[in-house]
């Protein structure tokens, strides 16, 4: 089915018009519908699907690749216009402050958006800029504290995505070995994090005596998001303790998982017992990258690490049938965030959690997804009602509509506003479980679109708002938050959407995004969070955070580049935006690590 689809694809994208082809439009919420759902089956006979159906049709753009080139290269101009500002007034602190003209140290006083934006500079071919960072990276000293001085520590979580990444990312893409003994060098300064009973990493280290907070408790965000770096770390340098610091913390999750017979990870975790404190369930704040690893962890060693896409099956099983929601009117759909043995929703929807789209595509995009290599027997009473039910579904299928609905709905919550950027948190209208939705169109003979897809328009918002403003009609979501801190997460899963899809109307949304950017968040010296989105021109907040440079400009430069710099089926982005090639253990690395062959 995904081979018809690719082929199709690449010919379009090489259709030019001068407008979109009328009968495209309605057809594509009917390829939709087609193409992300087959029929259910509850036995194994042959079924026809949509390719015997219907012949395949997409928006062609209206856009020729000169444009997007040029597009592409404007991306260019705002990375160097930020990256030019953080160097002539904040050289020498992590990050640039882009209303007063300051240096600010958040992040171990180290430099942070240099080293955060060296695979930028790599994938936009800024060599100047990448050769002029080598001597400060060479130079830079690890174990001077900067901002964390008072208080002893640099926080594990972020050093090791910012710091460590970015190095790893930038030798992957350069072959500088500069950059991968520095980056060793800093993971084994951080090592000391790892001592404790499970495993699991500790919220900071002080690098210059070992020492570690006391704290033993945590969250899956910081507990689990680190297997990347120090697996590719391993790989590179051949440190059996870079591997076993990773490999640890997979075990310590895989047998979590076992004991609770499946279902998806709480947020807060106890570091001694190396098991969850609560029930807790979010793909969002604190949860968020823990998710994200174990998908890509499986991806980055070659689909070989079996425990780990099972992990996030079992994962994903519960946030399709547990923590995404369809709003009544607009048919939203939404993913929040649960409490409790029975999954009470709090109907939050938060920008951090747009990376999820993104997230389902990939998977649906790289993985032959099938819950045919998972024990049902094994799990618990509410895993097994979740496989039951997912069992029934072409579960790339319904994977790939989840991230088509819920991007939509990420796109809409920028389009939707005065400024065109979206806002931190929204509370949507209560509406009911988007699986329950899917299952009443199925029983009720798969009539219109699938829940979810369709066409969607953007609504102009105008509530002012306010914690007891209540969602409703037309929008079906009310702002809680309305800031904006230049976030990447809704322009990561676009940029996913359409290498997986080649629909160009992503491109577009993307394009919309950006001005949008230019207009509101641009200073003299660079790019600043804006406190409020529900104005033109509304007032900016004197911050420029690394991520970005190394996330939103990287993902915005990608996504209008014609060329694919960076394919999904042969490298792996951290959680901050940092590709790592995808690799396989050889068999003398394999016995080195104790890698069962």
């Amino acid at each position: 089915m995904f081979a018809v689809l690719t082929e199709t694809v690449l010919c379009l994208r090489r259709a030019r018009s001068t407008r979109y082809v009328a009968a495209a439009v309605s057809a594509i919420v009917v390829v939709s519908t087609l193409y992300y759902i087959q029929i259910p089956h509850l036995s194994h006979e042959s079924l026809p699907t949509w390719a015997d159906t219907v012949e395949l049709q997409l928006p062609i753009s209206s856009t020729s690749p000169h444009l997007w080139d040029t597009r592409a290269e404007q991306v260019k101009q705002a990375f160097r216009h930020a990256y030019g500002g953080y160097l002539k007034h904040a050289n020498g602190f992590d990050e640039l402050k882009p209303l007063s003209n300051r240096g600010v140290n958040n992040f171990n006083g180290w430099n942070v958006t240099m080293y955060d934006s060296l695979d930028t500079m790599i994938l936009m071919g800024l060599w100047d800029e990448f050769r002029d960072a080598l001597p400060v990276i060479q130079q830079g000293n690890f174990l001077h504290g900067g901002a964390w001085a008072h208080s002893q520590y640099a926080p594990f979580f972020e050093t090791v995505i910012r710091y460590v990444g970015g190095m790893l990312a930038a030798y992957a893409l350069s072959g500088e070995k500069l950059l991968l003994d520095r980056a060793s060098h800093l993971a084994t300064l951080l090592e000391p994090a790892f001592n404790t009973p499970k495993g699991l990493p500790r919220f900071g280290v002080n690098t210059n005596t070992s020492g570690i907070t006391p704290s033993l408790s945590g969250i899956l965000a910081e507990i689990a998001s680190c297997q990347l770096e120090w697996t590719y770390a391993a790989h590179a340098t051949g440190s059996r303790t870079h591997y076993e610091k990773a490999h640890r913390i997979i075990s310590t999750l895989a047998d979590t998982m076992e004991e609770r017979g499946g279902g998806m990870f709480p947020s807060r975790w106890q570091l001694t017992s190396g098991r969850p404190t609560s029930e807790l369930r979010s793909v969002g704040a604190a949860a968020d990258s823990g998710h994200e690893y174990l998908l890509k962890q499986y991806l980055l060693t070659g689909k070989t690490d079996i425990e780990n896409l099972e992990m996030y099956l079992l994962s994903m099983n519960e946030v399709l049938t547990r923590l995404l929601y369809i709003t009544p009117n607009r048919g939203l759909v939404y993913v929040t965030e649960t409490s409790g043995t029975k999954f009470a929703a709090s109907h939050n929807f938060e920008h951090l959690a747009c990376f999820f789209p993104g997230l389902l595509a990939l998977g649906a995009h790289t993985v032959d997804l099938s819950l045919e290599g998972i024990d049902p027997t094994k799990l618990s009473v509410e895993a097994r009602r979740q496989y039951d039910l997912l069992s029934k579904y072409d579960l790339r299928a319904l994977h790939m509509a989840a991230a088509e609905a819920l991007a939509t709905t990420c796109w809409l919550m920028y389009a939707d506003m005065p400024s065109g950027l979206g806002p931190e948190v929204v509370k949507s209208r209560n509406g009911k479980l988007w699986i329950d939705a899917v299952e009443e169109w199925r029983k009720g003979g798969k009539h219109g679109p699938l829940p979810g897809l369709g066409e969607k328009k953007p609504i102009p918002y105008t509530q002012t708002p306010t914690r007891t403003t209540l969602p409703g009609p037309p929008w079906d979501y009310a702002v809680r938050r309305a800031e904006y801190f230049l976030r990447p997460e809704t322009i990561e899963s676009i940029y996913i959407m359409w290498r997986t899809t080649g629909n160009p109307e992503w491109r577009e949304r993307g394009w919309a995004i950006f001005q949008a950017i230019e207009r509101e968040a641009k200073t003299p010296t660079g790019y600043a969070s804006l406190k409020k989105i529900l104005q033109t021109s509304g007032a900016q907040s004197d911050e420029q955070p690394s991520y970005f440079l190394a996330e939103t400009l990287k993902y915005l430069y990608l996504l209008f580049k014609n060329e694919d710099l960076v394919p999904l089926d042969k490298w792996v982005f951290n959680t901050e935006a940092h590709p790592l090639p995808v690799f396989m253990w050889n068999s003398w690395e394999k016995h080195k690590f104790g890698i069962p062959q």
